[in-house]
């Protein structure tokens, strides 16, 4: 006889999360991130994936040069259960350096992931944390499709408007409207 039974999840603030971390339960090299209170192992990263990041950090810091924080593979603080390690962040530039504190979702002005073999779980769980968290724009770059859908006007139920671009296509950030990629350079 199978029984159906739900059980009770002790979730984590994040707080309690960088307190393990200090206290050395949760080593300085593992890729793990706190979503919605649970601790999250990080998928292994494939050589498309790192290309990716390679290519977008140059890019970003190339074309935008002080206009923006540009922060590679580092956390991002959504209180009070989350903290999310995307591939690369804009940040806004600020007075108190960031050497300080971890950015939290206001100094967002874009957050962008690299999905090789993690598509869905960034489509359903990342993009509408982001979202919910007021993030106004979120990248998820397709390694295998060399595409990124564009995810803004974001709203509090998770919801965001998406749309595609592809090779040969254009993508400029909402927060920096003069300045434009070629999708095809970032997968170069």
């Amino acid at each position: 006889m199978a029984v159906d039974v739900e059980l009770a999840r002790r979730l984590f603030t994040v707080e309690e999360y960088h307190r393990m971390a200090e206290a050395g339960i949760l080593g300085e090299d593992e890729r793990v991130e706190l979503i919605e209170g649970e601790i999250v192992q990080m998928a292994p990263l494939g050589y498309r994936h790192v290309g990716c990041v390679i290519n977008a950090t140059r890019l970003f810091i190339t074309r935008l040069g002080d206009r923006a924080v540009v922060s590679p593979q580092n956390p991002v603080v959504i209180p009070p259960r989350s903290e999310l390690q995307p591939d690369l962040l804009l940040l806004r530039p600020r007075a108190v350096s960031y050497s300080r504190e971890l950015p939290n979702s206001q100094d967002v002005l874009l957050a962008v992931e690299v999905a090789d073999t993690t598509v869905s779980f960034d489509r359903l769980v990342k993009a509408r944390l982001y979202a919910r968290a007021g993030i106004a724009e979120f990248w998820l770059c397709l390694a295998m499709d060399g595409a990124v859908e564009v995810y803004r006007s974001p709203s509090a139920d998770g919801d965001a408007a998406v749309t595609q671009h592809g090779p040969g296509q254009i993508v400029a950030p909402r927060a920096f409207p003069d300045v434009s990629f070629a999708v095809s350079d970032f997968f170069a």
